[in-house]
């Protein structure tokens, strides 16, 4: 499976983060821990919803319309 998934920074919550991997525990641990240069100065960060697709297209598709200004609209009335 392939998830893309929304953050929101504890330290700031105004800072949100879409991504995509196929683990996803693995993934949050690795931006909580600073593994991520553009996410490491606003961690602790907490997972607010992901979702889950059987194929890497249908993901990157999705998770790059999260990050257009009609996608981030619609997680804005729907995820934070």
């Amino acid at each position: 499976m392939f998830y893309v998934y929304l953050l929101r920074s504890e330290s700031d919550p105004a800072h949100t983060y879409i991504g995509l991997t196929e683990n996803l525990k693995a993934r949050l641990a690795k931006h909580n821990e600073g593994g991520s240069p553009h996410t490491a100065k606003y961690r602790p960060w907490k997972l607010v919803t992901y979702l889950a697709f059987s194929s890497r297209p249908q993901a990157a598709a999705f998770e790059a319309y999260l990050k257009s200004g009609s996608g981030r609209a619609f997680a804005k009335r729907h995820f934070w």
